[in-house]
């Protein structure tokens, strides 16, 4: 486990990136033939790309609780081409998932969000905390002089 960094801590990173959200929510908990292989299909996946190394875009990941999780890819083409790739874990999973719930949707739930930030339009903030989330994908500096404030760490 990181140590935790005493100190007050912004995360930067060069360049466009993609933040992605994804989970899932077990609606029907009696049915584990559904949610069970969603559920075990991501720690594989998770390990597949933080093999794959940076030249295939995927910069890290934090886990958010049980079932979602935030990824950071270096572009929209980068996730999307390993979403897509039948010899990778995903595309495998993701289409026997729809013919698993093809008539059960409601038995568990999975979602996504992606968002394309450019470079400079973000900011963060860890006290106290090992490096985690941006500051685990990007490098850590000091959030001191005008990175003090959120306001300041938007203009860097």
């Amino acid at each position: 486990m990181p140590s935790v960094i005493p100190a007050r801590m912004t995360a930067r990173i060069e360049g466009d990136f993609v933040v992605f959200l994804i989970g899932m929510r077990i609606n029907k908990p009696w049915k584990i033939h559904r949610w069970y292989p969603v559920a075990s299909a991501m720690p594989r996946m998770l390990k597949e790309v933080s093999a794959l190394g940076p030249e295939h875009g995927f910069l890290g990941v934090t886990r958010l609780g049980l079932f979602a999780l935030v990824q950071y890819w270096r572009s929209f083409e980068s996730l999307e081409a390993y979403a897509r790739d039948r010899e990778k874990l995903h595309a495998p999973a993701w289409a026997a998932f729809n013919r698993s719930v093809r008539d059960a949707r409601g038995d568990v739930g999975i979602w996504h969000e992606t968002y394309l930030i450019k470079n400079g339009q973000y900011e963060s903030i860890y006290s106290g905390m090992p490096p985690t989330g941006l500051g685990n994908a990007g490098e850590l500096a000091p959030a001191t002089g005008s990175q003090e404030a959120a306001r300041g760490r938007l203009r860097r």
